[in-house]
């Protein structure tokens, strides 16, 4: 009885963070549906920027120059409460984590959370911009490169996950490595294979020319040494901690002796 009572509170405050969550991201909408055309304009700059004298985007259908601009209103509205959003999952499960758990948790939240707008940054700014002047560049001559604002989109969408993820490995490798899965010796061991693989899923996962692969697989490799790194570091401060506790028990042991 106890458990179907536990089991019920534990929904009804799912429900009641879900509503805040729902809620927080319709009023962060209305400011960006307002400003929809504007925030379009923003994401379609490194295109439009490398189209030839005259070029546009076109729409094929006839509501996707009313809805894809919402689409990306509800992006940018998503991407804007999405501290919010994150610290209502925190609120969720937190009571139900050990204390070392939360000490982990909240920053490993925080810092994804950094990452991943740092690698969609890095999509727009640095990897769109070549991408498209090397597409402009090797259209055949006489063919407009006229791309239709919904196609635009979804490849935009793609990259920004794609990098976005890319980005999150530190954190995949630290939480790996923390929660004894992975050993940091074995991570290490495999570094050729990562970098290997890095360079497949730039070949897979970004348009077929060198730059934007090597733009995506050289960053992956990286960021894949960066999260060993924290990983130790974090291993060593841990030990610190757990050594300064003995310490101190022993201390108090002995206080309480004499």
């Amino acid at each position: 009885m106890d458990d179907d009572i536990s089991f019920i509170s534990h929904l009804v405050e799912l429900r009641f963070r879900l509503i805040r969550v729902l809620l927080i991201l319709f009023l962060g909408f209305l400011p960006c549906a307002f400003f929809a055309r504007e925030l379009y304009s923003i994401l379609a700059f490194p295109l439009l920027a490398k189209l030839p004298q005259g070029g546009q985007m076109i729409a094929t259908e006839v509501i996707t120059p009313f809805f894809i601009p919402m689409k990306v209103a509800l992006m940018v509205s998503f991407l804007a409460t999405l501290p919010h959003t994150l610290y209502q999952v925190w609120a969720f499960v937190a009571p139900g984590l050990y204390s070392h758990e939360k000490r982990l948790f909240l920053p490993l939240v925080f810092i994804s959370s950094i990452l991943f707008f740092i690698g969609m940054a890095f999509a727009y700014f640095a990897v769109l911009p070549l991408v498209f002047e090397f597409i402009v560049y090797f259209a055949p001559e006489g063919v407009a490169v006229m791309t239709d604002i919904s196609e635009y989109l979804n490849f935009v969408l793609s990259m920004f996950l794609a990098f976005g993820i890319t980005f999150e490995v530190p954190v995949f490798v630290l939480i790996l490595i923390r929660t004894g899965l992975v050993s940091i010796g074995k991570m290490k061991s495999i570094r050729r294979f990562v970098l290997v693989g890095a360079f497949i899923i730039g070949a897979i996962f970004t348009p077929p020319d060198v730059m934007s692969q090597i733009l995506l697989a050289i960053p992956l490799y990286l960021l894949y040494e960066l999260g060993i790194i924290l990983a130790a570091l974090s291993m060593k401060q841990s030990a610190q901690e757990a050594t300064s506790a003995i310490v101190q028990n022993q201390h108090n042991d002995m206080e309480k002796g004499e």
